[in-house]
């Protein structure tokens, strides 16, 4: 036997075997980057350290912007694969209307849960605020914002915003529409479908390319530790109990009820379909938790879009058109919570005393306004779009603005575990879901899946043959 020969057979426990250096796991990554981040925030608020407070700001501002541009391309890409790979799903359009209506369920329950506590707290009544610092927002989100958001404006649904700085100078800012993309990717995937086999070397590259972007993807992920350090940090810097103080039963109840969303109406959704709650908050946790500090479901969606697939286990031709979906249109926690909260805080800071007519009217907008907003950004537009329909004073907005970044990453944090839940139910229902994978969650396991690296191969994914299971009729 050759020397080459004898040294492939020496097994990995065998003396001269050169063991794997051992492998902090993501999730413990992340929490190290979590408390660095806390202390890092303490220490520049406590000891006025300016420069520090500005260091976490500009690196957690580039790492979420990083997220967000190659968003981009990932969801253009996915979309149109999706689209394109319907063909081996049958009731696709069943599928569409089906994630619709439990976007909808979740969003009643989640809204009823708002308006109850805002009922019992009166958040409005104990508020410390004068009321005439108000001042009402320079945009104001509206029903026909739908219209004007789905229809591009180029393809790539790149907007450019201009603001006035101090001293009269111009600063513009581009930004990306993710509704205009999945418009374009469904209009993109449908001309696939239409074109048929002269289509495939397009949807061949399109596939590649989606390839090239999820790995680029997956490497600025793996940079969560910094981005999150520099996240928190920069929230803890800038903002103290000064600003919360004022409005500390309105934010105690934001928490509190997107709490019971998390923990009471998700598990009791998932368990009603046959999904064990502890597995999908397992795989869905990294998602989760970076929601929680980045504030932005747009910046999490790729990895949103990772764990549905690999650690929950649903079709990738599914997810990769339900989760964008999602990250537009389902937030439980800015259009249905905080709404509904802050509409009665609003009323009674200003003594407009609410019925049960505006009471509907808050569900309604609620279930259906997040749809009417989803071009536009944040929950405040979404905010005036309530208050607006109830003829509240459109200033109580200003009112709360101060403490929008603290109640942000509660609420962020529920609108992706809502925009996780949703496709796994979906999928459980329609024979999508490979339940081997969902059951195999565990809070450590579920990270390490994400953790592709040299071993992508020991990572369990969806394989194609389970990706095009037929939908029963």
């Amino acid at each position: 036997m050759s020397a080459t020969t004898s040294d492939a057979a020496v097994p990995a426990s065998s003396p001269t075997a050169r063991p794997r250096p051992p492998r902090v796991p993501f999730w413990a990554q992340v929490f190290l980057g979590l408390a660095l981040g806390v202390v890092l925030g303490f220490v520049a608020r406590q000891f006025d350290q300016a420069w520090l407070a500005e260091t976490l700001k500009t690196v957690g501002g580039i790492f979420v912007q990083l997220l967000k541009v190659i968003v981009v391309p990932l969801v253009l890409t996915a979309i149109i694969v999706s689209i394109a790979n319907l063909r081996q799903v049958t009731n696709a359009a069943r599928l569409a209307g089906e994630t619709l209506v439990w976007f909808a369920v979740t969003a009643a329950a989640s809204v009823v849960v708002g308006i109850t506590l805002g009922l019992v707290t009166n958040p409005g009544a104990s508020a410390t605020l004068d009321t005439s610092a108000g001042e009402a927002p320079s945009r104001t989100g509206s029903w026909l914002d739908f219209l004007t958001s789905i229809v591009p404006g180029n393809v790539l649904g790149l907007e450019v915003s201009t603001t006035a700085e101090d001293g009269g100078a111009l600063s513009s800012s581009p930004s990306f529409n993710i509704l205009q993309l999945v418009v374009l990717g469904l209009a993109i995937g449908a001309a696939c479908l239409s074109v048929g086999a002269k289509a495939e070397p397009f949807v061949n590259l399109t596939r590649s390319a989606l390839e090239v972007f999820s790995k680029l993807v997956w490497w600025v992920i793996k940079l969560s530790p910094l981005g999150t350090a520099a996240l928190i940090g920069s929230a803890v810097a800038n903002y103290g109990w000064d600003l919360v103080g004022p409005l500390a039963i309105f934010t105690a109840d934001v928490y509190l009820g997107c709490a019971i969303v998390l923990l009471v109406i998700y598990p009791i959704v998932a368990r009603a379909n046959g999904l064990n709650p502890v597995k999908f908050f397992a795989g869905a946790w990294p998602a989760i938790q970076f929601a929680f500090v980045s504030r932005s479901s747009i910046g999490t969606l790729p990895l949103t879009q990772r764990v549905v697939t690999h650690n929950l286990g649903v079709s990738r031709d599914y997810a990769s058109f339900a989760v964008p979906i999602g990250a537009t249109t389902k937030m439980d926690g800015c259009a249905a919570i905080y709404p509904a909260l802050a509409a009665i805080t609003v009323a009674q800071l200003f003594g407009v005393d609410l019925g049960v007519t505006d009471y509907l009217l808050i569900a309604f907008v609620s279930i259906v306004g997040s749809a009417a907003t989803a071009g536009l950004t944040g929950a405040v537009v979404m905010l005036t779009l309530t208050l607006s329909t109830l003829g509240l004073p459109l200033e109580g907005v200003g009112l709360l603005l101060a403490i929008d970044p603290i109640i942000d990453m509660i609420r962020t944090a529920t609108n992706v575990a809502g925009q996780a839940l949703i496709p796994t139910i979906v999928a459980k229902r329609n024979g999508l879901l490979d339940q081997d994978v969902y059951d195999a969650n565990t809070f450590g396991g579920a990270d390490a899946r994400l953790e592709l690296e040299e071993d992508e191969a020991t990572v369990p994914a969806p394989a194609p043959e389970r990706d095009r299971v037929a939908v029963p009729a």
